[in-house]
């Protein structure tokens, strides 16, 4: 018996299973029983999966690896499959390149999502809630500069880059943010209340005054 060189041998189309999955399904392919080569092909998927580690528990992979075996059989097999053979033109086509956006971002380490809240928050007609989601950008931006940076920054700072921004379009108080800490994240935020709430709370707790007076009277 002759020794086989491999130089006389066919090329291994995916070298990650080797030769001998190749001759396996060339085997396969010999089976005139399409019910029987379907199971051997079943089988011969199991196989794959535990010669190649990389390949996870999931729906894409169980895909792939029937892929797989569609490439090692030179797109020559015909079986009962739970995914088809895919097109030989798709397989190791590069994807397209996505498009990115070329406006320049002003503060890189806020990043472009503060940029797009910042817009977000421009279309906003309530006034509270534009504020709210000022107080939110404030605090978003001050975490992310004391990330990148030793030093603390000042709320005026952080306020005049909010206005810089969204173009002057977006403000807030600053004596406010510095009184009651908006800006702050380990403060929750706390707002002045109008002089309607303070009596309501005054008549609150007078009324609970007058019930416990009344309660000790009659015991």
């Amino acid at each position: 018996m002759g020794l086989e060189y491999n130089t006389e041998r066919t090329d291994v189309r995916l070298k990650e299973y080797g030769r001998n999955i190749q001759n396996l399904v060339n085997h396969i392919r010999t089976i005139e029983d399409v019910e029987k080569r379907s199971a051997y092909a079943q089988t011969l998927t199991d196989l794959m999966k535990q010669i190649n580690p990389n390949l996870k528990i999931g729906l894409d992979n169980e895909q792939k690896v029937w892929d797989d075996l569609y490439i090692v059989s030179n797109f020559d097999l015909e079986i009962e499959a739970p995914f088809p053979m895919p097109e030989e033109s798709v397989i190791g086509k590069k994807p397209q390149r996505v498009a990115y956006k070329n406006s320049k971002i002003k503060y890189m380490h806020y990043g472009r999502s503060v940029e797009k809240m910042i817009e977000q928050t421009i279309k906003m007609e309530d006034p509270e809630t534009k504020k709210s989601a000022v107080i939110h950008i404030g605090r978003l931006m001050k975490g992310f500069y004391n990330t990148w940076n030793k030093d603390n920054i000042d709320d005026e700072i952080i306020l005049k880059q909010i206005k810089q921004l969204s173009d002057n379009q977006l403000d807030i108080d600053i004596a406010e943010v510095k009184e009651f800490g908006l800006f702050n994240n380990n403060i929750r935020e706390k707002r002045p209340q109008n002089r309607d709430n303070k009596d309501r709370d005054r008549r609150n707790t007078n009324n609970k005054r007058r019930n416990n007076n009344n309660n000790r009277r009659k015991n």
